[in-house]
């Protein structure tokens, strides 16, 4: 932009046109009528229509030029322009170029621009500087940035530099868009072409890319701002570099500019210092967070509540509870009483270890110390209650919390709905909109038993939006929220428009229960619409709101979307979390691309984002299926040497993992350290191993292990029930089972394993659960009569039950009892999902029946049950198996559409029957496509193909597969040599 500056400042044409102008659309004041002018004005006008009249009218366009310039305001100076038009004659470029200036200088932007598109824009006339410069500055007043910066280059272009006011104009008006970079770029041009910016200019740049957390370009401008004008940073942008290197984590960097500070003469008070301590704590470095609090006490700086609850939240979250506790008491002996948020922290940490008990009696020494506990302590105790199935004690406290008059918020919404069957989310917003309206006195907010729960709600909503608007967008929020629960996204959409048409500003929370609606139901489009619309509303999305659309694509398997996502949180400003390379290191997991999941944890590493236990045991996983015993076992080990303490499902996973691949041994040695960790063997982990073995076909060992179960006690829930009936339901065929252990070494690690469950046992009871007779008839009926017990026992069949019923019996063959099963399903209030419709396909496939196939996937379809990765996967190698390849390839070009791509096994099937068919540039095409997405052809599909690629004379396509399937590095087999023999 300012590669083309000169040295002078202004730069006037040599040959200069004048300017014809049109009268403007404005009133002369009186004053300067002629006739009826002042003295002065008399005057003026006397000798410009004597200049006039004797043909001097360069003269006379001075004189208007001056008028214009000593103008009082803005309709005297058009009065002038006028008064020279009237005459028909036309204002040199000086003259307009005064006139722009004084109508930007008056605030009349608009007419500003539209008479410069009329007398110098339309009628062809190149301005000069003096016209470009006012309307740079009224561009940008216009909020027109992209016009203001074309105008800006054009004046560059021209030889002349626009002056510090338009400078000026297009800087602020980066920083106030957000542009920090683009400012920064802008600035550092400007100071380079020799501009004096003012030096307000600096901290609102150091400001503006403080706040996207440009960090190293703030400190640029520092370092500009003291070798142009020898000043010293000031306490403002200190603090805007210190908060700002606080908020992206950098602590230690902060630290040191805070000892800067004090060296500089500036006072660094508790606020700061306990930004330090926070960003220590988060990043587990307690003792340099201690170390910071005794720095303040040296120092006389006041600690507060706020600076010990930092201290204690700290403690608590890293499991030091004694030192947590230490804290606690001398936050009391400092004179300091406990708050809200001490009490809500312990309490949090409480029912994070499982201490649900004890986070109880905190609440209640919170009541008697006469502190209302809030509604972020009441969610956080509900929850954990309902995570112990401890469902009576959860609504009790609920109603507890509604009479103490502590009022619901959407996230304690949320908490409370998914305690309760679905189709009671209108319900629980009625019963959360009580307690709301009660609190602002709403008068005849009871149930009116005329009206349906849509129309008492709607009701209440408006009496609260009467009463109180903040309350009101709670309100809204909850009603949304349990819209987007229930799935009707388009009712939740109109009750937006409602909150806006009241006035009511709903939160963030609110529109990322909309996008995950929409995800949820595969609209991702319309979910990144939504994502812009906030942004136009000024709302800034949050880590939530990406991470909700990560996890959308990455269950759809689009994994490029999910990419694109995290790049654009990196241009945002904002840094990926753990929970979003957690959900993209998992769908790479599940479709066995280990080598990128591992890669992208060292990225995270990399970037500084410390692991927590679920991304761990993720990774772990992920080694553990794809046989890499040892880097999991390596990893789990990493993991408590990094003072992440193991848990019993931690332990469970890795377990699990080991006996898969029959390290049994290796599995019995962390269970006996899961043992000596305190842990015991518990409903998770025998659930996991009975699946295990279910699915191995060693019924007599699994049912061994559920017999163990249920001697120590340990109850069954609906997840057992599932793993049992589905390991069941996958061997109704009568598929041989290994009744028996033949290996002398599986009988010891077995024993072994035994013996370890065995050592924990209780009293000895009757099992529940006879091994069934290895026939397909007592299979299907052992299932029937499981399930049946499963319907008359407090669980209410979901659809993984359902799903695995009708598994078994498609896999035995039995399709109609596996449609009988549908239709209870959906008499139930259950809808088949992906699962269920892609099995049924798969069962038509295998009996060939492919068009009865094609119309359960239209009916998928239709039915808003979006088809996944898996489905399009089983529908194409269904096509291709039958011949019906056109149609494959067309629904491999709709999955493209998704930003979904075939499996491994997928694309080797294409291949095949492409090569087979003769359709050798189809697949080719496929060919090319396989190896952009990283997936090598079988060996067998490259030679088929290059061979018929050679014989139908396409040699320079045999050639490039020669070359591209040996670039590959772990490709075995060779390919057809004897072509370039």
């Amino acid at each position: 932009m300012l590669k083309k500056c000169v040295s002078a400042r202004h730069r006037f044409f040599s040959s200069r046109r004048a300017v014809s102008t049109c009268a403007l659309r404005a009133e002369p004041p009186a004053s300067a009528a002629p006739g009826n002018s002042a003295d002065h004005g008399s005057l003026t006008l006397s000798l410009l229509e004597q200049l006039i009249r004797r043909g001097q009218f360069s003269s006379a366009r001075s004189v208007v030029r001056r008028m214009i310039i000593r103008a009082p305001s803005a309709p005297d100076a058009v009065s002038a322009v006028n008064y020279l038009a009237s005459r028909g004659l036309d204002l040199d470029l000086n003259s307009c170029g005064a006139l722009l200036r004084k109508l930007v200088q008056c605030g009349e932007y608009r007419l500003a621009e539209a008479w410069y598109n009329e007398n110098v824009v339309d009628r062809g006339i190149v301005p000069d500087s003096c016209m470009m410069d006012p309307m740079i500055v009224c561009l940008c007043k216009l909020g027109k940035l992209g016009e203001a910066k074309s105008e800006f280059d054009r004046c560059v272009e021209l030889g002349a530099l626009p002056n510090v006011q338009a400078c000026d104009a297009v800087f602020r008006e980066l920083c106030a868009r957000g542009m920090a970079l683009e400012a920064f770029d802008f600035f550092v041009g400007l100071i380079g072409a020799g501009v004096s910016m003012r030096i307000g200019c600096y901290n609102q740049l150091i400001d503006a890319l403080c706040l996207k957390g440009y960090m190293d370009e703030a400190v640029k401008v520092i370092c500009l701002q003291q070798e142009i004008t020898e000043l010293p940073p000031t306490l403002h942008q200190y603090k805007s570099l210190f908060y700002g290197l606080c908020k992206r984590g950098r602590i230690v960097e902060a630290e040191q500019l805070s000892i800067e500070m004090e060296a500089q003469g500036f006072f660094v008070d508790k606020v700061m210092y306990n930004c330090l301590i926070f960003g220590y704590s988060k990043d587990r470095k307690m003792k340099m967070a201690v170390r910071i609090f005794f720095r303040m006490l040296k120092l006389g700086c006041e600690v507060d509540d706020h600076t010990f609850n930092t201290l204690i939240y700290g403690f608590m979250k890293w499991g030091i509870f004694d030192k947590g506790w230490a804290m606690y008491k001398q936050m009391v002996d400092s004179g300091i009483q406990p708050t809200v948020v001490t009490y809500h922290i312990m309490i949090s940490n409480y029912c994070r270890e499982g201490e649900v008990d004890c986070a109880l009696q905190l609440l209640n020494e919170m009541l008697v110390c006469d502190i209302t506990p809030s509604v972020h302590s009441y969610t956080t105790l509900i929850a954990s209650l309902y995570k112990k199935d401890k469902l009576t004690e959860a609504d009790e406290l609920c109603k507890r919390m509604l009479d103490n008059g502590v009022l619901p918020d959407p996230i304690f919404f949320l908490v409370v709905i998914r305690m309760h069957p679905r189709g009671c989310e209108l319900q629980l917003a009625y019963m959360m909109l009580q307690a709301i309206g009660n609190s602002v006195s709403l008068a005849s907010n009871t149930w009116d038993g005329s009206m349906d729960f849509g129309q008492n709600i709607e009701y209440l909503l408006e009496g609260i939006a009467r009463k109180d608007l903040n309350l009101a967008s709670i309100a809204f929020a909850i009603c949304i929220s349990a819209l987007c629960e229930r799935g009707d996204i388009d009712a939740a959409i109109l009750l937006v428009d409602k909150a806006d048409s009241v006035g009511c500003q709903l939160m963030l929370f609110t529109y990322n229960s909309l996008i995950k609606c929409l995800c949820h139901k595969g609209l991702f489009e319309e979910a990144e619409s939504l994502h812009d619309l906030i942004q136009d509303r000024g709302i800034v999305p949050d880590l939530e709101t990406y991470l909700i659309m990560i996890n959308g694509y990455c269950k759809q398997g689009n994994l490029q979307s999910a990419y694109r996502v995290m790049d654009q949180i990196s241009e945002s400003g904002l840094k990926p979390n753990v929970a979003m390379y957690d959900c993209i290191i998992g769908s790479l997991s599940s479709i066995k691309r280990i080598s990128e999941a591992e890669d992208l944890f060292k990225r995270m590493l990399e970037d500084g984002v410390d692991p927590d236990e679920t991304i761990y045991m993720t990774m772990i996983n992920a080694y553990a299926r794809s046989g890499r015993l040892l880097e999991a076992s390596e990893l789990f080990d990493k993991m408590i040497d990094n003072f992440i303490k193991p848990t019993s499902y931690s332990y469970t996973a890795l377990i699990n993992g080991l006996l898969k691949r029959d390290m049994t041994e290796k599995g019995c040695i962390y269970l006996d350290k899961m043992i000596g960790d305190g842990y015991e063997p518990n409903n998770v982990l025998y659930t996991s191993l009975i699946g295990h073995y279910l699915r191995e076909g060693e019924f007599k060992f699994a049912f061994m292990l559920v017999d163990l179960m249920y001697k120590n006690q340990i109850k069954c829930d609906l997840v057992t029930y599932i793993v049992v009936l589905r390991g069941v339901c996958r061997h109704i065929s009568g598929i041989k089972h290994k009744w028996g252990i033949t290996s002398r070494a599986s009988y010891k690690a077995r024993k072994m394993l035994f013996d370890l469950l065995q050592s924990r046992s209780l009293a000895t009871i009757d099992r529940n659960l006879k091994v069934p007779v290895n026939l397909p008839e007592a299979m299907k009926h052992f299932a029937l009569n499981l399930f049946k017990k499963i319907k008359d026992s407090e669980f209410m069949p979901n659809l993984f039950l359902y799903n695995g019923l009708i598994s078994g019996f498609c896999r035995a063959n039995m399709i109609e009892d596996a449609y009988h099963h549908v239709e209870l399903m959906q008499r139930e209030g259950l809808h088949p999902n992906q699962v269920t419709y892609t099995i049924l396909i798969g069962e038509h496939i295998n009996r060939g029946e492919i068009d009865s196939a094609v119309g359960l996937f239209n009916k998928m379809n239709a039915d808003g049950c979006l088809p996944d990765g898996l489905a399009y996967n089983r529908l194409v190698r269904g096509l291709c198996s039958c011949g019906r390849l056109l149609d494959g390839l067309s629904l491999v070009y709709a999955m493209h559409k998704r930003g979904l791509f075939p499996s491994k096994l997928s694309y080797n099937c294409l291949l095949n029957q492409l090569c087979s068919s003769g359709l050798n540039i189809h697949a080719f095409k496929i060919f090319e496509e396989m190896l952009t997405h990283n997936i090598i052809p079988s060996v067998r599909c490259s030679n088929l193909l290059h061979s018929n690629l050679y014989v139908s004379g396409r040699w320079h396509e045999a050639q490039i597969i020669h070359h591209l399937m040996h670039k590959e590095e772990n490709v075995p087999g060779q390919l057809n040599e004897k072509v370039f023999g």
